[in-house]
Parts: C-alpha cells; sequence; structure tokens
C-alpha cells in the first residue's frame, strides 16, 4: 500500500455485494471533495473479504459508477482481501500484547447467553473467555477478541455530530480474527485505514457506534486515531428510511434515466451540505468551498423534483458539443442510423433550444430526431391532417421560394414566410402550421425559422417537396 501521503487522505470504502447507491455516492462525493479542497488524497478500497456476497460484477458496477459520477481516485484500488496476513499479523499483535484473547464459547452458547442478556436487561459483551486464558481447552476452535477497557469512556470529537461520549463498560470485546483464522470487517476497516494513512474517516453515522470500538484498536496499537466525521443518512420524501421508490438505486440508474453527472454531484452536494443560500453550485465552487463544519446533523430527504429541475438547468449550462455524446447512443437507436457529421452539426446548432424545456437527457430525443435524415417523414395523425387537401401545390411553392431566400438566416426566412403568407392572401398560422408539419412530421419543435435554419435549404426544400409529392 501507499504510505507517503500527503497531509489529507480520505477514503470511499463500499463493500462489492451490489450497485453503488445514491446513500455511497454522496459518501464517496464528500470524500473527494474534501481531499481535493485540502490538496489532499482520495483513495478507494474495495471491501471484499465477504467471499460469499461479493462479486466481480458488483466490483465493475462500483467503478463504473464512481467513473460516471466524475470520482476518480488516485492510485490503484485497493481490494480489503489481499490484506488478509497484515490484518492476521495485527492481531496477533495484540496478542503478544495482551490486548486481544482468545474465546473458546460455541455459537450455541454464545446465542444463549446474549438471549439471556436480552430477557434481563443487561449488555451483552461477549467476555466469556476474558478472565480464563489459563482454562483454555486443548484443540477447541476460537475466536479472537479484544480485550476493551472496562472502566471509563470514549469520547469522539466528530466533526459533523459533535462531541460524543460512551461508557467503555458498555463496549463488547469484539471479535477480531474469526475461528477459521479470517478477519472480521471491523479488524481490517482499521487495519487498511491505518496503512493506507487514511487522516480523515467521512462515513454514514450508523458506523458511529463503531467507531467507539474501532478507536480502542487505535489506541492498543499505538496509532494515530484519525479524524471522524459522521454523516447523517438519506431518507425518502416522507422521512423513512429511503427505499428503491424513494429513489435508493444505482448510480447507473441514474445515468439510464437521463441525468448528467454535473446535476447528481450539485444534487448529493446539497443534499446535507450548505454553503448560505447557494443552491447551484458548480463542481469547482464545490472544491473551493467544501468543508465538514456545514454538513448537517439531521437527516437529508431525496426529491426527484429537485433533481429534475437541477438537471435541466444543467442541460441548458452544459456546451452543446458535450451534451450530443449523452444522448448520441439513444438518438441513434431511435432513427435507425448512426448520425452523420452534418446531423451532428445541426444537432449541436439546435440543442440550446431544446434544452429549454427538458429536465432528463430523454426530453431531448423526440425533438433531436427531426434535424436527422430520415425521409420521407412519418407522419403523426395530426400532422397528416394538417398536410391534407389544397395546402400541397402551396408547399411546392414554398419550395421554390426557399430555393432563393438568401441568406439562410432565421430572420430572413420568417420575413419570407410572412410576405410569402401575405401575397397568396392566406394567414400565417395558416402557412407555418402546414410548414412546420412537413418539416417535423408532428414532432415537438421550437421556433420554425430557427428550425429552418439549423435544417438547412437543402434538407428543408427536400422535406417540403416529400410532401407536396404525396
Amino acid at each position: 500500500m501507499t504510505t507517503d501521503m500527503p497531509d489529507i487522505v480520505t477514503r470511499f470504502a463500499p463493500s462489492p455485494t451490489g450497485f453503488l447507491h445514491i446513500g455511497g455516492a454522496r459518501t464517496a462525493l464528500y470524500n473527494w471533495l474534501f481531499a481535493r479542497a485540502n490538496g489532499g488524497k482520495f483513495l478507494l478500497r474495495i471491501e471484499d473479504t465477504d467471499k460469499e456476497r461479493s462479486t466481480q460484477e458488483a466490483i465493475d458496477a462500483i467503478v463504473a459508477g464512481m467513473k460516471w459520477m466524475g470520482l476518480e481516485w488516485d492510485g490503484e484500488a485497493v481490494s480489503q482481501a489481499a490484506q488478509v496476513v497484515r490484518h492476521q499479523e495485527v492481531a496477533n499483535a495484540l496478542l503478544a500484547s495482551g490486548n486481544a484473547y482468545n474465546c473458546y464459547a460455541t455459537q450455541e452458547e454464545l446465542g444463549r447467553l446474549r438471549d439471556e442478556a436480552r430477557t434481563n436487561g443487561t449488555k451483552f459483551r461477549g467476555d466469556i473467555w476474558r478472565e480464563k486464558q489459563d482454562q483454555a481447552p486443548e484443540g477447541q476452535p476460537y475466536t479472537v477478541r479484544m480485550k476493551m477497557p472496562r472502566g471509563g469512556a470514549t469520547t469522539i470529537a466528530d466533526k459533523v455530530q459533535g462531541d460524543v461520549t460512551v461508557q467503555n463498560d458498555e463496549l463488547d470485546d469484539m471479535i477480531l480474527l474469526r475461528a477459521d483464522g479470517t478477519p472480521t470487517y471491523m479488524l481490517a476497516v482499521i487495519v487498511d485505514d491505518h496503512d493506507m494513512g487514511v487522516t480523515h474517516i467521512i462515513r454514514g453515522d450508523d458506523h458511529l457506534n463503531n467507531a467507539f470500538r474501532q478507536i480502542q484498536v487505535y489506541k492498543a496499537m499505538d496509532w494515530a486515531i484519525p479524524v471522524y466525521a459522521h454523516i447523517p443518512l438519506i431518507h425518502g420524501p416522507d422521512g423513512k428510511k429511503l427505499s428503491k421508490r424513494h429513489g435508493a438505486l444505482g448510480v447507473e440508474a441514474y445515468e439510464e434515466m437521463g441525468f448528467l453527472p454535473e446535476a447528481m454531484r450539485n444534487y448529493l452536494l446539497r443534499l446535507g451540505w450548505s454553503h448560505g443560500d447557494d443552491e447551484i453550485i458548480s463542481t469547482e465552487q464545490a472544491i473551493k468551498w467544501f468543508n465538514l463544519e456545514n454538513i448537517g446533523k439531521g437527516p437529508s430527504r431525496f426529491d426527484f423534483d429537485k433533481v429534475d429541475n437541477l438537471n435541466g438547468h444543467y442541460l441548458r449550462e452544459l456546451n452543446p458539443a458535450v451534451l450530443l455524446p449523452y444522448l448520441q447512443s439513444d438518438l441513434e437507436n431511435l432513427v435507425g442510423h448512426t448520425l452523420t457529421a452534418v446531423e451532428k452539426q445541426r444537432l449541436i446548432k439546435a440543442i440550446p433550444s431544446l434544452a429549454e424545456r427538458a429536465k432528463r437527457i430523454p426530453d431531448l430525443l423526440e425533438g433531436s430526431s427531426l434535424f436527422c435524415n430520415t425521409r420521407p417523414l412519418q407522419l403523426s395523425d395530426k400532422a397528416a391532417k394538417q398536410l391534407a387537401g389544397d395546402i400541397l401545390p402551396v408547399l411546392a411553392n414554398v419550395a421554390d421560394g426557399f430555393e432563393t431566400v438568401s441568406p439562410w438566416e432565421a430572420d430572413t426566412l420568417k420575413s419570407f414566410m410572412m410576405s410569402f403568407a401575405e401575397e397568396n392572401e392566406l394567414k400565417p398560422g395558416k402557412l407555418m402550421q402546414p410548414i412546420r408539419a412537413a418539416l417535423t412530421g408532428g414532432k415537438q419543435s421550437g421556433d420554425l425559422a430557427a428550425t429552418l435554419e439549423i435544417l438547412g435549404r437543402e434538407e428543408t426544400v427536400a422535406r417540403l417537396r416529400d410532401q407536396a409529392a404525396a
């Protein structure tokens, strides 16, 4: 593992038993921002010691989710399972120093004593063999337990929760090594954080109780204790634990729903952290402003409407050439062919107006598709009605007129259509509606003259003549 570390080192340490859910993504974001804001390092550790539940598919999903979110880590991702020998080494050191001991209790015995303690309203501390090491049965399997202090109290100066104190006699003698010699999560996470040089542990407040037990290992090994910041969990809009119906999905699901990573970073940042009344916060601003002190102490509520509004803002702000690749694959599937260079240029010009009403990337697809060569256009029922009757010869004349319009710009195109309508004693709407129907097939579109300009003279005339000849 890396030993030459800067002053600030954070880590994100997911278990590869499923996707990177939205709560984990926020935790990763906060760790990434704190490291970047302080010129430090952000590390990724895959906590894959549970071989029965850990899968390569889940590891791949976590890595892909991190990359989509733009949360690049420093160095190589660390496998916790690869450090097992080191974990065992530390457990043996704790045994040698008298800070750990062998426990020969069976699962049945532990279960019975735990039930008795629950019935009697007492604390089960698992310390059956703590003072009986001289009675060790020969050849019987054993676990290794941490010998927790029994007097005094432990206080954590948590950067989010404030000072939190627990009486030491409340701490159970946690298992460090299982009977088969494999390390528990509680030991592995401590050893890995120390060896990776982690200075700040930013994680969900469901781990706060673990911190009091983990600190005892740091003290026993005479290691520097990291700074803790336990952030409140995310709840649904109803205040209950976040579930799939609320939005507890993998980040890949948000990608598939059409959200931008920039919007998700902004939303997750504000989902528990604030900088005055600022709502729109760019990644550059977030890196400059982020601190632990502004993380709220109460649970946050996930709100899809707010995510949609933020995403709409970023769709409008993003450079069209940068936005195009986000919708290109789905657009090509929709129109049935690979986009040509001409079509891409049209789309780059069209995207700003299309994005004005969009909240998610799929909202851009229908409007974008009309700028792709799919002639002859398939007409909606409404468009077909608008192109019925004696309007078709008029469209042929309009097509001839468009051949001579110069320059091919929205203002001159609009002036031409207004003049044509007046000369032919047509109300503007009676002319422009069928023109729009012929050009779009009935798909949603923005300003007609702007649409004409983007399509270009050749495509515009061809589409009008397709319908005039139908």
